[in-house]
């Protein structure tokens, strides 16, 4: 056997790669397809089928075609942009603007009286669809990330929908091609009869076949010619289906370990230290997660004769690619998911006890992402969810928010003074005395955060101005009573012991705005603070009057 160095395969392959399979009669629909006015593509598949790769050809073909391409993953969508319909449409806007190379122009389109979706429709319509001579390929990948938030995605796809239907007789929409790519196993999570469109045409892409698995198996470099080449292949599939990435996976590894035999990987295949652990951990995770799902393949495994199964959840299993249909019976859809998950699955106790371990580690994985690790209180990215989770709904509720943000004066002096231990502590000391006094603010819910370095943040959910001095005022106090000493006679200091400087900023939130007003709004009056000699409080004048008191 040769050996042959090469990348893992984790990655699309790129258009050079002499590891891609085609898979010609798929692809050249797609490419007669594309072509059509108003096309809608749907591809879709189990996770790891080479739905990216392909796309990247389907593009490739488009350019040469001289369409404009545009790619939006929503993987790279930040959370906060799902907080509301009218903040998600903006982001796609600007987004497609972007790769269009157009400016935004976005506010001159938006019209809060006819909505969000029909601004959005007629900014693609007259603004980008309006700037462009021939078809615009969008391209929308990871779609499956949508369904996680179950109203925006019903709106996005209806407005979708609506495009669509306007190709057959607006001629700006003529020039528009859609295509969505997602992985089938979120219909795990998903109402069967919620989908991204029962229009257009749906691609499923298939397994490798016994000759594409020989095929590759020698541009990896391995002899697997004739018979030979043939009883490796059907080994391999037996094992593994015609699973790509599971098939490249095999081969990879025998190109690069010409010790490693095909009969031994095979049959360290399903345990711990095999080569499939963490795509097998991944399907399990899945089905501990959805007991139903789980019960029923349990079934499918164990039968010697037909099951007649939920169509529904027996849809869902085949979407993961735990199953398959064989002729009018449904059956494990390879040896490696039998090997693997018989002895999980058949042992109740062991069954249970993985569920609730695994529910206790993304917990932990879940508060561990939102929180600092030195002071234990939110973190940064926390506060930008919080924020404007909170922003949305007190604009319907038509009530205040406040933000408390502050600063430890002087830290680097004492840091300097005392070493880093100090300092440390400092800081957890006085995170300690926010976290006590948001807690005591009974009145409404409210969150203390290490926004940055030095700087802390109070989120203050329906408290006006007057009621979040008097908090900032307790914080200073309770801080100067710490007692944590500076060396005056050294540096000349204001104040012998550390204090910190405080400002504030209340208003009603507004869904035309951002929530970042409100805090640079309290940033600015914290900087009103410093700039006062700090040890103090500053309520912000540039919001809502109607809160500010400074007494």
């Amino acid at each position: 056997m040769q050996s042959v160095t090469i990348d893992f395969p984790c990655d699309p392959e790129p258009l050079d790669s002499p590891f891609y399979i085609s898979r010609p009669s798929i692809e050249e629909q797609t490419y007669q397809e594309i072509t059509r006015v108003g096309s809608v593509i749907r591809i879709q598949s189990p996770h790891k089928m080479g739905k990216t790769s392909m796309i990247l050809r389907l593009l490739n073909h488009t350019e040469q075609l001289g369409y404009h391409n545009v790619y939006l993953d929503f993987h790279q969508a930040e959370a906060t942009i799902f907080t509301s319909l009218d903040k998600f449409l903006r982001w796609f806007c600007a987004n497609v603007s972007y790769h269009l190379q157009l400016t935004s122009k976005i506010e001159q389109y938006w019209d809060e009286e006819i909505g969000s979706k029909v601004s959005c429709t007629v900014y693609f319509q007259e603004y980008l669809l309006g700037n462009i001579n021939s078809p615009l390929v969008l391209v929308l990948n990871e779609v499956n990330q949508l369904f996680e938030y179950s109203t925006i995605a019903q709106e996005f796809f209806s407005l979708l929908r609506s495009w669509h239907e306007l190709s057959k007789q607006n001629v700006f929409w003529q020039k528009f091609r859609l295509v969505t790519v997602y992985s089938t196993e979120v219909y795990t999570n998903l109402n069967i009869n919620q989908s991204p469109f029962n229009v257009g045409l749906a691609i499923k892409l298939p397994e490798f076949s016994l000759d594409q698995i020989q095929d590759l198996a020698q541009r990896y470099g391995l002899h697997w010619k004739g018979n030979v080449g043939r009883n490796n292949a059907t080994l391999l599939y037996a094992k593994v289906g015609g699973h790509p990435y599971l098939v490249r996976l095999a081969v990879y590894h025998l190109a690069n370990s010409p010790d490693k035999t095909l009969e031994q990987l095979l049959r360290e295949a399903h345990t711990p230290t095999g080569i499939y652990s963490v795509y097998l951990r991944r399907q399990l995770a899945i089905l501990q997660q959805n007991p139903e799902l789980a019960a029923v393949f349990k079934q499918v495994m164990t039968a010697d004769i037909r099951v007649d199964l939920n169509p529904i959840v027996a849809f869902k299993l085949e979407g993961m690619g735990l199953i398959k249909l064989d002729g009018n019976q449904y059956t494990v859809a390879c040896d490696l998911y039998r090997e693997y998950f018989a002895p999980q699955m058949l042992e109740e106790k062991n069954w249970q006890e993985q569920i609730n371990e695994l529910q206790k580690q993304v917990k932990e994985l879940e508060r561990l992402s939102y929180t600092d690790e030195l002071t234990q209180l939110a973190n940064r990215r926390y506060f930008n969810i919080y924020l404007e989770q909170q922003w949305q709904r007190l604009a319907q509720e038509k009530s205040p928010l406040s933000l408390i943000v502050l600063e430890i004066d002087y830290f680097k002096i004492y840091y300097n003074t005392h070493g880093r231990e100090a300092g440390d502590e400092c800081l957890r000391l006085v995170a300690g005395i926010i976290r006590k006094a948001v807690s005591s603010h009974d009145a409404h819910a409210g969150v203390a955060v290490r926004y940055q370095g030095i700087e802390f943040a109070i989120i203050l959910p329906n408290t006006t101005s007057a009621v979040a001095f008097k908090i900032a005022e307790n914080i200073r106090n309770q801080v100067k009573r710490l007692a944590l000493a500076h060396d005056e006679t050294l540096y000349g200091l204001p104040a012998p012991v550390v204090t910190v400087s405080l400002g504030i900023a209340c208003t009603i939130p507004q869904t035309q705005n951002s929530s970042r007003i409100l805090v640079q709004a309290a940033f600015e009056a914290l900087q009103q603070s410093v700039n006062s000699k700090r040890d103090r409080t500053h309520i912000s004048s540039t919001l809502n009057y109607g809160f500010r008191d400074n007494s």
